[in-house]
Parts: structure tokens; sequence; C-alpha cells
């Protein structure tokens, strides 16, 4: 047994994990509550490691935001902008698929694509936008679309969700993102989302798209005005649709940046909450395999030290990301491969790179360094 464990009050759950035994949601809120973080990374390490061995992925990723334009006010949002703003955009196709060529000759596997929910663009937008993404190369994998933008798009399109996805996936879809869950409980919903879908919508589109054969990520948006037991409850939620449907294939949990919003936060997230609730969902997540650190939201150092409490993922290389900065985030716009790679080294993981469904793609054997062409990248943001 670990030495952090031998006397901590959460050596029974310690061995529950051990034995293989499914926690309860009271096990998980007992792990909340506990500050003996270092007995509780011990139990997260062995629930990771008897789930991905020694492995640690990254991905070669790009985001692209095509239009910050959003008809809803999320309390907790800095990213939306009215079209009377003089800060908000909006891409065309072809400046969508311009950003494509750039990534696809850094060598990035993956585009993840999402933006607000636009007051005027009609859905061909979004279908042309795919099909022009696929058209320029078929290998590119393009994750797109929060819940709450398939429930705009099916309105848009006067079609039910699930034939929506359909035809979103016949134009080249790939995989669903996981944003927009935040916190299920609905009174904290209110709080900090009035007029976002319910959590049952947003549980409800992931469930179409599983049963189409379509895989996706989901989020918890953590440290804000949630309570711990809040957090259990949508951890359980998710637990339950995984079980039934199976096509999860990743959590990330979503550290609140309280910089630039309207919500006031007494207490935003620490290094140990960040740690302790990547370790609560790596126990109690059992049929899930992985775990992301995002690093954009926690900062690399933080991320490398989740690999230790549960934590076997640390997203990608990003390129470009919006949505947390805007919100007051301090970290780079791009992470070179080289440094996602040597944090997993440092860590005793060995880094895998991977592909949007945590698939492996190459070993760091064969891994040929971006670091040169990160570095571009970095100096023109």
């Amino acid at each position: 047994m670990n030495f952090f464990v031998q006397r901590s009050e959460l050596r029974d759950l310690y061995d529950k994990v051990a034995a293989g035994e499914r926690l309860s949601d009271a096990d998980a809120l007992r792990l909340f509550e506990s500050k003996d973080l270092n007995a509780l990374g011990a139990l997260a390490d062995l629930a990771r490691q008897k789930k991905v061995g020694n492995r640690a992925s990254y991905i070669l990723n790009r985001y692209v935001n095509y239009s910050n334009y959003c008809i809803l006010s999320c309390q907790f949002c800095s990213f939306a902008r009215k079209k009377r703003d003089a800060d908000g955009f909006e891409f065309t196709t072809e400046q969508i698929v311009q950003k494509a060529r750039e990534a696809l000759a850094l060598g990035i596997t993956e585009l993840h694509i999402v933006g607000g929910l636009h007051p005027s663009l009609p859905f061909s937008y979004y279908t042309d936008m795919l099909k022009a993404l696929r058209a320029l190369d078929p290998r590119l994998q393009l994750k797109c679309f929060t819940a709450i933008e398939i429930l705009h798009l099916a309105w848009l399109a006067k079609k039910s969700v699930e034939q929506t996805l359909v035809e979103l996936k016949e134009a080249g879809l790939d995989s669903l993102t996981g944003g927009g869950a935040e916190i299920f409980q609905p009174a904290v919903r209110t709080a900090i989302a009035r007029g976002k879908e319910s959590a049952e919508e947003w549980l409800d589109v992931h469930r179409a798209w599983h049963r189409l054969g379509g895989r996706s990520t989901c989020t918890m948006l953590f440290g804000h005005v949630e309570s711990l037991a809040d957090r259990v409850d949508h951890l359980r939620r998710l637990r339950a649709l995984q079980d039934e449907t199976h096509g999860f294939v990743g959590f990330v949990p979503l550290p609140y940046q309280p910089q630039d919003n309207e919500i006031p936060v007494h207490h935003p997230p620490t290094g140990f909450d960040s740690l302790r609730t990547i370790a609560v969902a790596r126990a109690y997540l059992d049929n899930f395999d992985h775990i992301t650190a995002y690093w954009v939201g926690l900062g690399l150092k933080l991320a490398q030290v989740a690999l230790s409490y549960g934590a076997d993922d640390l997203h990608g290389t990003i390129v470009e990301e919006h949505i947390f900065h805007m919100a007051g985030a301090q970290t780079p716009q791009l992470t070179a491969e080289a440094e996602l790679v040597k944090a997993i080294r440092e860590a005793g993981r060995e880094p895998v790179q991977r592909d949007t469904f945590y698939e492996p793609v190459r070993s760091l054997s064969n891994a040929v360094s971006l670091a040169s062409a990160g570095q571009g990248a970095t100096n023109s943001h």
C-alpha cells in the first residue's frame, strides 16, 4: 500500500479502488471534502495506472472559433459579443480553410471548432464549412460544436436533433466537443448560464450522437458558485450516461477563470482544488479511460503535476484559443509538442501522441518535434 495511504482516513476508499469496486456518491463527496491531498493523489494514481498504465498523451490540434457573436448572455462568459460590439468577429468558410491549411503545415491532426449562437448565419454555413474542411484533407479530424450549438443548429434547420446530427456527420463532423456542460445542478446553472440548455438537453444531445455511433468528450466547469455536492451530482450524471452509451472518450475538468467574468467568486479554483477535482474524477468515473489536465486553464506546470493525480492527458498544442483567454487566462496561446513531451517525461510518464478519440498515433521514439514550427507560431500571436 502507498505510504501516504497507510494511516489516512481515505484508506478504505483506496482499498475499494484497488479491488475495482465502484465508488458511491457519498464516497466521492468524502474525497472532495478531504484535506489529505497526498492520499487522494495516491488513490487516483492507482486508478489511472489500472486504466492506462504509464502512458500519458497529447494531441496536435488547433482551435478555431468561427464567430463570437451570440444570442445568449451567459453570466460567466467573456467570449460572447453582440453585433453592436466593436470586437465581435465572424470568419468566412475560406478564412477557416486557410487556418486549416496553416494547421496542416504544422502537422496538426485535429481542428477543434466552436463559436457562439450566431444570430443570422444559416444552417448551410456550418455544413458548407465541414464539407470544405473535409475536402481539404480527409485525414484531418473535425471536432466541432457544443451541445447548445447543436440545439441552435437544429432550430435553424427546423429538424430534430438526431437528423441535424446525421446531416453534420455526413458533411464531415467526426466528434462533438464536451463544452457547455458547466454544472448540471439547475439552480447553479440558472445562476451562471441563464437561458442556456438544461442538463437534460445537454445529455440528450450527446446521447443522440452516441446512438449514431459518434464519440465525444465531456466537461465540468468548477470553482465558481457550485458546492462540492453539485460537483458530485454532475459527475454522477456523466457516469450514468457513460454506463448507457459508452460514447465518451474522455473527461476534461475546466477551472473557472474569474478575472474578466461577471460572477462574483470569493474563492476561485486553487491548485489544491484543481488537483483534487481531477483526482476525484479519476476515482469516481470508473467507466472513463481518460482524464485530461487542460493546461490552458491550469498552466502547464500544474497540468504536469496533475499527471500524478489521475490525469493521463495534457490536451494539445491549441495554437489559438479565445474563450479562456478572453476570460483572463494568462497561459500561452500555443504550447509546442516538444514542451508537452518534456512535461510528460519529467512526470515519469511515456509520451504518446493521440488522435481525437485518444487512440495512439505514434510513440515518442518516432515523434518529429514541432518545436521550431511552434516557436514561429508563438511569435505570431
